[in-house]
């Protein structure tokens, strides 16, 4: 149990602190926005004095204190400003994810009693707009972008405002003894944002997150990855969920480091490539996007460049988990070749040659795909962490990585393991509990302790998150098997993109497969075999061969009870739409066990 206490941090809540860092900092770049290929930067005092704008802006606009503030938009400037002028003036964010489809979007803001919804542009607002006659609550939509504004009806067009007219507002009745009396008597208590959960098993509930809760979680974080004023971070994962925020606002303002937010979700790997950040996060489909890039870029190249990576790849593979004060000459020598070689130029490929640590967390990822990674030089890390626990509460440091486990608790984190094996976490990072649900909050935090719903064993001195408590299945035989373990072993290839494995009460594992349809693709173009959409791809006979032998080998490395017999190929992509994956593209279990019930069932005739 770790009852280590926390790093020594000023008493002060998020907008406190940003207040601080103007007064303190003022000329140190807090954060740059790419604009049309520019990257624009933004200082500590124009960041404060912009979101103060905005802040008084919503109180213009009829926001009370305590109000609730809505953001539906890509990462960006405009993103953070409403945040924060949102907790400058006493009131609560709340982030919904810009994928989500309209009906998801008006549960939230219905649910969250939004007041004031922040969209980014008409895509987002006709969202909102399509679902006006189930918010009663919602008082004003403010537009990020103005594009498209005159094709609204006109009593929708009251309705709006722009984001520019918002922030002029504010300028125009600057009360910023206003500002200082509310920083006055904000507390550490007092309700930050509200974060909903993905919603894999149903509605989506509202983690209600305090400052004190961000408070507590930022110094683990500081101290476990070793990051400082000077580290550089690229923004896109999505502002609503836990991972983002605290590495793009609650460690930037308490530590004074610089975000950078990129032109868009599409322009990720330029955008690396161009800012070169001391730290990446990448949740499994990243590192497995990345991982399969590479493989697509070897399957192009020429066969003296396969062999030099294959060359390579070989000298350096056992010094995936060795730490660094313990390499040999030899080592040292054999990463210094392969290096100048082949590793530098893949660094380069994917954006991450100057990367003091990155990250991957959120989800499982394939162990092969991490050890790939760590072999090519990138120091990735594995990290665990849930929206009720505000973000990261256990990690690696950067050279005592155990590939497969989650490392230890970070500084403030108590951890016991029940009788069940599920982690059970109390600190201040633990959240305040679900928004107008007293019901789940009683059932997730109970006599002060989180209980996380994973099932964990320790391993080497560290964490191993074994699976879902809920998850975990049960054969005809009786064996407990867990479909995380099996499901990451074969998603290690990188032709398999998803599988979901089926076990509960049955004779042996199946499972449902969907190929990468980027690389088999590739794959099926270099062996001239045609294909015209996803579905004839997948149907091919070499296709399911290929699959087949990767799942093999997938087989070859697991229990003799855990081993998929029979699986049948995904003719179409998991879609969010269709309600088979979460807007962090988790997996929904039941629902894709009942779409593919008939394919499921001819597994098991």
């Amino acid at each position: 149990m770790n009852t280590a206490a926390p790093h020594a941090l000023p008493e002060l809540t998020l907008p406190q602190m940003l207040r601080e860092r103007a007064r303190t900092q003022p000329g140190h770049i807090a954060i740059r926005q790419k604009d049309f290929g520019i990257w624009k930067p933004v200082r500590w005092e124009g960041y404060y004095r912009r979101a103060c704008c905005f802040g008084l802006g919503l109180r213009a606009l009829g926001l009370p204190a305590g109000g609730h503030v809505g953001v539906i938009s890509e990462n960006r400037l405009e993103w953070v400003l409403a945040q924060m002028g949102a907790g400058l003036v006493g009131a609560v964010t709340v982030g919904v994810y810009p994928t989500s489809p309209s009906l998801e979007v008006a549960y939230v803001v219905s649910h969250a009693d939004i007041e004031i919804m922040v969209c980014e542009d008409q895509e987002q607002t006709d969202k909102v707009l399509a679902a006006l006659d189930q918010l009663p609550r919602l008082r004003k939509i403010v537009t990020m972008e103005t594009k498209g504004l005159r094709s609204f009806a006109p009593e929708a067009r009251q309705l709006i405002a722009t984001f520019d007219e918002v922030e002029k507002l504010g300028a125009a009745n600057a009360d910023m003894a206003l500002i200082d009396d509310i920083l006055t008597r904000q507390t550490l208590d007092d309700v930050a944002l509200m974060i909903y959960t993905s919603g894999s098993t149903g509605k989506p509930k509202g983690a209600v997150i305090s400052y004190r809760n961000i408070r507590g979680v930022v110094p683990g974080i500081v101290e476990r990855l070793g990051l400082s004023s000077a580290t550089s971070h690229l923004s896109y994962l999505p502002l609503c969920h836990v991972a983002e925020q605290m590495l793009s606002t609650f460690v930037p303002i308490y530590i004074g480091s610089q975000v950078n937010f990129g032109e868009s979700i599409r322009t990720v790997q330029e955008d690396l490539r161009e800012v070169a950040p001391s730290m990446f996060l990448g949740v499994p489909r990243i590192w497995e996007k990345m991982h399969a890039a590479i493989s697509i870029k070897l399957q192009e190249t020429g066969g003296l460049r396969r062999a030099l990576f294959q060359t390579a790849w070989a000298a350096c593979q056992g010094l995936a988990e060795k730490p660094r004060a313990a390499w040999t000459v030899l080592d040292k020598l054999a990463y210094c070749v392969s290096y100048w070689s082949v590793f530098r130029a893949l660094q380069n490929f994917i954006g991450l040659r100057k990367v003091q640590v990155a990250l991957t967390g959120a989800a499982p990822i394939p162990p092969d795909v991490v050890r790939f990674f760590r072999v090519l030089g990138v120091p990735l890390v594995e990290v665990y962490g849930l929206t009720e626990s505000t973000g990261m509460v256990t990690g690696h440091r950067r050279d005592q990585v155990i590939v497969g486990t989650v490392g230890l608790p970070t500084l403030g984190v108590e951890y016991r393991i029940g009788a069940d094996g599920e982690l059970l976490l109390r600190g201040d990072m633990v959240f305040v509990g679900y928004y107008k649900n007293p019901e789940a909050t009683a059932g997730s935090i109970r006599n002060g302790w989180l209980h996380t719903g994973d099932v964990v064993r320790e391993e080497g001195g560290q964490l191993r998150i074994v699976d879902r408590l809920k998850d975990i299945m049960i054969t005809a035989g009786g064996k407990n098997l867990t479909p995380s373990e099996i499901e990451n072993t074969m998603k290690g290839s990188p032709f398999i993109k998803e599988c979901i494995v089926v076990a509960e009460g049955r004779k042996f594992v199946g499972a449902l497969v969907q190929i990468d349809y980027e690389v088999v693709g590739k794959w099926a173009e270099a062996r001239r075999i045609p294909f015209t959409h996803f579905r004839s791809l997948a149907e091919h006979p070499q296709v399911r061969e290929l699959v087949d032998a990767d799942i093999a080998k997938g087989n070859a490395r697991l229990a003799s009870v855990s081993q998929i017999r029979k699986f049948h190929l995904l003719t179409k992509e998991l879609d969010h739409d269709d309600g088979e994956v979460t807007a962090t593209m988790k997996v929904r279990r039941s629902s894709i066990y009942k779409t593919y019930a008939e394919e499921i069932e001819a597994l098991y005739r």
